[in-house]
């Protein structure tokens, strides 16, 4: 049996990451959890912000994957945005690693924590464009300049997911989906 020494380090440097936070992790509790000598890390990534980014790309499909999944094609465009905002969001507070790296920038302002963190968002906006795109082409939605709307459509769902429940009590799955069609879905429908 090969061992996928890449890998072992990856789910190493997550598991780290996940408990110490990017800052607080060193190469050497990397090497000590992959049970790899510290030389053999840098044979696959150059530095440790070089391994941030591959947990974030492959997350990013983890993402996808799950916001995918509780879609479908029979429903409308409105009910399926909502799912996969929904489930991407849900997914990011719920992870381990985002919600460690999301505590970090809160608490200490990583700047390379931030920067992963603008890459995450930006697929998932890319993600969201895509969906907005295929709508526009089936004709379930008007026109519209997709990348910013999914950059406002994301931005929305933080701020009644994430910035709300700071100072109040959480809003329900449905009073999101509801607030989100009445203000931002009913000027896109026809």
């Amino acid at each position: 049996m090969t061992v996928d020494r890449r890998q072992q380090i990856i789910d190493a440097a997550a598991r780290s990451f996940s408990l110490f936070g990017y800052k607080a992790t060193t190469m050497d509790q990397i090497a000590r959890l992959a049970n790899v000598g510290k030389g053999t890390i840098y044979l696959f990534f150059k530095n440790k912000e070089d391994l941030l980014d591959a947990i974030i790309s492959s997350l990013i499909g983890e993402i996808k994957e799950a916001a995918e999944r509780v879609m479908d094609p029979g429903l409308p465009f409105a009910t399926n945005v909502h799912r996969a905002l929904y489930q991407i969001l849900e997914f990011r507070q719920r992870h381990q690693l985002t919600a460690k790296l999301l505590q970090e920038v809160r608490n200490i302002g990583t700047l390379e924590v931030q920067q992963v963190l603008k890459k995450l968002d930006w697929a998932m906006i890319g993600f969201i464009r895509e969906k907005i795109e295929a709508a526009v082409k089936k004709q379930e939605i008007r026109e519209c300049d997709a990348e910013i709307t999914a950059f406002l459509m994301l931005k929305v769902y933080i701020a009644l997911i994430v910035d709300w429940e700071q100072d109040h009590p959480p809003l329900s799955k449905e009073k999101i989906a509801e607030l989100f069609e009445l203000y931002f879905l009913k000027g896109l429908s026809k």
